[in-house]
């Protein structure tokens, strides 16, 4: 499994970014997926996840209301749309496969990770 994602950037607070987790291997259309993101001195921490068929999402307190997770199965990606950002929303995102077909919330329910994508809000 090779997942690359891709998005990030530099945003002022307020603004919206996508991002993407493609697999380039096309063996992740019956896992479940999530996003993570790790600022900087801290934990990595759960964002959102997605079911197998994109039927169950579940999302972080923190974020809920302002970002969105969704995935194309037959384009092998994921994405997630995050609008209402604010300058504790800058980290590093990572999306992940999980061992099942449902996601959840724990970084031991996902065995495969891509590289990370760097967001930043400015204030």
């Amino acid at each position: 499994v090779q997942l690359q994602a891709s998005g990030g950037g530099l945003v002022q607070a307020g603004g919206s970014l996508r991002l993407s987790c493609t697999d380039s291997t096309r063996t992740s259309s019956n896992n479940g997926m999530g996003w993570f993101r790790q600022a900087t001195g801290k934990e990595r921490e759960f964002v959102a996840g997605i079911s197998w068929n994109g039927g169950h999402t579940i999302y972080a307190d923190s974020v809920k209301g302002r970002f969105t997770i969704s995935r194309n199965r037959a384009a092998n990606t994921m994405y997630l749309q995050m609008s209402s950002l604010t300058p504790e929303d800058t980290a590093i995102y990572y999306c992940a496969k999980a061992r099942s077909a449902v996601a959840g919330t724990g970084a031991d329910r996902y065995n495969y990770w891509g590289q990370g994508t760097q967001v930043t809000v400015s204030s």
